[in-house]
């Protein structure tokens, strides 16, 4: 299994990949990243800085690939080419979870849950955007659980009150009086930047 992004989404599927006995390769361009992943599973896993020559050689090998790359409010990156794909195993299978933000696989396209996989070169691609909705009753319980503390604080202090006093909060606010306040996102959307604290 190789996993392109060492974040939330790739931790996680090399935590049951190994559970499950895989060989596991994460490759990440954060060096401190790779350092923690390997120090939290005990080598048991491969680590590898992510560059062109790492992930085409990885990718070749891959029975299965996940593609867990986030850039923050912008597009992610097609780290992984359709000539890398092209030299890919005959059945291997990409999860490209980061379709959401465009995917990290040139050969990604959104698909939906009533036809979730589509073949490229003999490569099986399984790029649903929206995956927790597969389990809806599930995501949403699990939503509402880290939301709904935000929502009251704001219901009962005001939202201005409520973001000067829990930073969380304020760094989850992404527009404000019709400009965007988040900065990826305006440069990523080339829109006006709006710096707001209250």
């Amino acid at each position: 299994m190789v996993i392109l992004g060492g974040g939330v989404v790739g931790t996680n599927a090399a935590k049951i990949a190994l559970g499950m006995g895989a060989n596991v390769t994460v490759l990440d361009i954060d060096l401190s990243r790779l350092r923690y992943l390997d120090d939290i599973y005990f080598g048991r896993m491969k680590t590898l800085m992510s560059n062109i020559q790492n992930v085409g050689e990885a990718a070749a090998t891959a029975d299965l690939l996940i593609g867990g790359i986030l850039i923050h409010g912008a597009r992610t990156p097609h780290v992984l080419t359709r000539d890398m794909v092209s030299k890919m195993q005959r059945g291997s299978v990409i999860v490209d979870v980061s379709v959401d933000q465009g995917g990290c696989i040139e050969t990604s396209r959104p698909t939906f849950h009533d036809d979730p996989i589509y073949e490229v070169d003999g490569v099986i691609h399984y790029c649903v955007a929206n995956m927790p909705g597969a389990v809806a009753r599930t995501s949403t319980f699990a939503l509402t659980n880290t939301t709904f503390p935000y929502c009251l604080k704001m219901a009962n202090r005001g939202y201005r009150e409520a973001m000067r006093s829990d930073k969380a909060l304020m760094r989850g606010l992404n527009t404000y009086d019709g400009k965007v306040t988040y900065k990826p996102v305006a440069e990523a959307l080339n829109l006006e930047y709006l710096h707001v604290e209250f």
